[in-house]
């Protein structure tokens, strides 16, 4: 029925767009059947036969106006009729508008080329509309009945043919026994054995033949389960009671783990403080030896015996460093290595460590180059002093396995990684030698072994220091051909600008005058210089005799043109870039010590251009200085008789009054008869420690202001959370320094008395 429906509404829709196009079609043809007189009586101007026309038109049942207009828009003729009311015209002005209007050009064909003006036709829509809905109203009523009629015989013929058979299906269902439903079989209805119904019936009696055989397989089944019950009831008794023989022997053996843990961390605890032990067993003779040597050699000696202390110095001193690689080494393999996470510059740390081996590769007239990235951020957080042990490692091997060409520290940040490439040109490795280069003890092969020496702890520990700061270490190298080293660290950037030099800061008169290079591009230098001078936007360009700007030469490439244009410069200024430390500048001209560093480079350009430069460093190094020129009385608490002599030397020579105690009792005894403003405190002593006696001290409210330095051979992981932990407000290790001496007290010394 309902698509009966459907369909007459789609019989209806296509009869609306038929009667809409029948429509138009036929005022179009009235309108150009009148076409020709009506452009004849045009053409003549005869109201008369124009009248008549327009009440023929009139006629039509659906026109309700017409007129003749000329060709000045002007109205020859027109007739008209009032529209007629009913109170479904809004369905049939819904549906095809309550009016349109059509409108044809007049001419004649003699002159096709002359308007004669337009006939306009309004035609009523109703007229159309009202066919329509007569139409539509006959459709749907007639349609509507035929399927009333068409679904009244389909369900006859569905009850006769589908219901009733499956009805009778049904009631032999109802039937049956709740008991035993597998037994029962359908009835096939009569006339339905070959149709669907009867395949239908015979398919639930397969079903339920299957049945029946399922369920007589599955009491089967229940009673052989009864009988296997009995049997596995034993077989779990007999599990269980061997799982739990089982669960008693895995708990002793777990006990007995737990013992052998509780043993080994005794063990690593014993071993601990050995190593601590040791190291101050060792250290502390080791640091006599080392501070009488370099008492001996501030002394007037003859070249001979400055020689001999010279080389007993420097074995002590790479005795003290394979001391400290070994207990590194174990604290790393402990876990006893903690690390800071400290703001620190990587920029100055690789200068620094750079500046520090520079002499070391001028010895074999090699350079290190320092190229560190110009936009690299100025801090970082980390442990600078781990990342310092790691590069000083990187370089002294790559300066004692480089005889001709130079060492190259790159540093960049790629991937959110901190990277430092250490490049040298030396002797390279093999690949068996790059397999074991990381490992305790192990160098390249034997013969890097006889000519260079070394222990081979080095890399050994840079990796394990890298790894513990989640960092990756990297190595590349061929014979002959050099190393290339590559340290990757996650370093999080603490300050992108900081205190850095910016564009900014850069005067004007240098971005003016720009920088006339006379340097070779073959020098090892030349490189990070213009890049670092590009990266503030100052002007780089070769030199030329009528230059201006700032003229930058080598001291030592050999050209004596570049020499004489530098003593004959008309320009700025000139610096000499100097890479081995031996070149002394005339009155007119700047030297830039190598390898480079970024904050000399700035103050060396700014020299050359006439500009004082005073920074806050030199006004602190100013005031410390004096700071290290006042006259201090220093209780200095040592048991070591050599130390007391070595330190107690090196603290008279800086200027200050010292007085000695050799235990923590002592110290207490002499702070209690004198003043004095710093305590230099030994840890491990007889009779009273140092932590017992810094504890008493602050114990007293008139020493709690009192500076007390921890001074100590331990160099194991938390004797520094000791000291502090104990009181004490720093912390140095042996062998006394006159440097780190000197640093340590300017930093704790109280301020000076008001002048006056």
């Amino acid at each position: 029925m309902v698509l009966g429906l459907v369909l007459n509404v789609v019989q209806v829709t296509l009869d609306y767009f038929s009667a809409r196009d029948s429509m138009e079609q036929e005022i179009r043809a009235l309108i150009e059947i009148s076409h020709s007189p009506a452009s004849q009586i045009a053409y003549n101007i005869d109201i008369r036969l124009a009248e008549e026309l327009l009440d023929g038109l009139l006629r039509h049942p659906a026109t309700i106006d017409a007129r003749i207009i000329d060709n000045n828009d002007q109205t020859m003729a027109a007739a008209s009729q009032s529209s007629p009311e009913s109170r479904y015209r809004w369905i049939s002005d819904l549906l095809f508008g309550d009016s349109r209007v059509f409108s044809e050009e007049l001419m004649v064909p003699q002159l096709s080329d002359l308007s004669l003006g337009n006939l306009t036709v309004t035609i009523d829509t109703y007229h159309y509309g009202l066919l329509f809905l007569q139409r539509a109203a006959y459709t749907l009523v007639s349609g509507l009945l035929k399927s009333l009629v068409l679904t009244a015989a389909l369900l006859t013929i569905f009850y006769f043919v589908l219901t009733r058979p499956m009805l009778n299906v049904i009631g032999a269902l109802s039937r049956v026994r709740a008991e035993s439903p597998e037994k029962v079989r359908l009835p096939v209805p009569a006339n339905h054995r070959e149709d669907e119904i009867g395949q239908m019936v015979g398919i639930i009696n397969q079903h339920l033949e299957t049945m029946e055989n399922s369920l007589a397989q599955t009491r089967h089944a229940e009673s052989a389960i009864k009988n296997y019950s009995t049997q596995l009831e034993q077989e779990v008794k007999d599990r269980t009671r061997e799982i739990s023989e089982k669960n008693e022997a895995l708990q002793r053996g777990n006990r007995a783990l737990v013992r052998a843990k509780e043993d080994a961390v005794r063990r690593a605890r014993s071993r601990a403080n050995f190593l601590a032990s040791m190291s101050h067993e060792i250290r502390t003779p080791l640091n006599g030896v080392l501070g009488m040597l370099g008492l001996s050699l501030e002394g007037d000696l003859e070249p001979a015996q400055r020689n001999r202390l010279e080389i007993a110095l420097n074995a002590g001193q790479s005795l003290l460093g394979l001391l400290n690689d070994i207990l590194d080494i174990s604290k790393v393999e402990a876990g006893k290595l903690s690390l800071e996470n400290i703001p620190f510059s990587v920029r100055n740390l690789v200068e620094e460590c750079a500046t520090l081996h520079a002499q070391q590769a001028r010895h074999k007239h090699i350079d290190v180059v320092t190229d560190i990235e110009c936009d690299l951020p100025e801090t970082f957080l980390g442990d600078p002093t781990r990342t310092r042990q790691v590069l000083n490692n990187l370089l002294s091997n790559a300066i004692k396995f480089t005889d001709q060409g130079s060492v190259r520290i790159r540093t960049t940040r790629f991937n959110g990684n901190v990277r430092i490439d250490v490049i040298d040109t030396g002797i390279g490795m093999s690949k068996e030698g790059l397999h074991r280069i990381f490992s305790p003890f192990s160098q390249a092969d034997t013969d890097t072994t006889r000519l260079y020496g070394g222990t081979g702890l080095g890399l050994t520990l840079c990796r394990q220091l890298v790894e513990r700061m989640h960092g990756q270490i990297l190595v590349d190298s061929e014979e002959h051909r050099g190393t290339h080293f590559t340290v990757n660290l996650p370093l999080p950037v603490h300050d992108q600008d900081g205190a850095g030099i910016l564009y900014s800061d850069i005067p004007e008169i240098l971005r003016k005058s720009g920088v006339d290079m006379a340097i070779p591009q073959e020098y090892p230098h030349r490189l990070p210089i213009e890049g670092q001078l590009r990266a503030w936007n100052i002007p780089v360009r070769d030199a030329a005799r009528n230059g201006r700007g700032i003229l930058m030469v080598a001291a030592d490439d050999g050209n004596e043109a570049s020499q004489q244009m530098a003593a004959q410069w008309p320009g700025t200024g000139v610096i000499v870039v100097d890479r081995n430390g031996t070149t002394v500048a005339s009155d007119n001209q700047q030297i830039l010590s190598m390898p480079l560093r970024r904050d000399q480079l700035y103050r060396t350009l700014c020299a050359a251009a006439g500009l004082q430069q005073a920074t806050t460093g030199e006004t602190t190094d100013t005031e410390q200085g004096q700071a290290s020129r006042r006259t201090l009385n220093l209780l200095l608490v040592e048991d070591n008789q050599v130390n007391q002599v070595v330190a107690s030397s090196m603290l008279r020579k800086l200027g200050h009054r010292v007085t000695l105690a050799e235990n923590g009792k002592r110290a207490l005894e002499a702070l209690n008869s004198g003043e004095f403003d710093i305590v230099l405190m030994d840890c491990q002593m007889p009779v009273m420690d140092g932590y017992a006696a810094t504890r008493r001290i602050r114990e007293n409210p008139a020493w709690r202001a009192l500076p007390v330095i921890a001074v100590t051979a331990n160099v194991m992981q938390g004797d520094k959370d000791d000291c502090l932990k104990s009181g004490m407000n720093d912390y140095i290790t042996k062998p006394y320094n006159r440097a780190d001496l000197k640093s340590v007290i300017d930093r704790w010394a109280p301020p000076p008395p008001p002048a006056g």
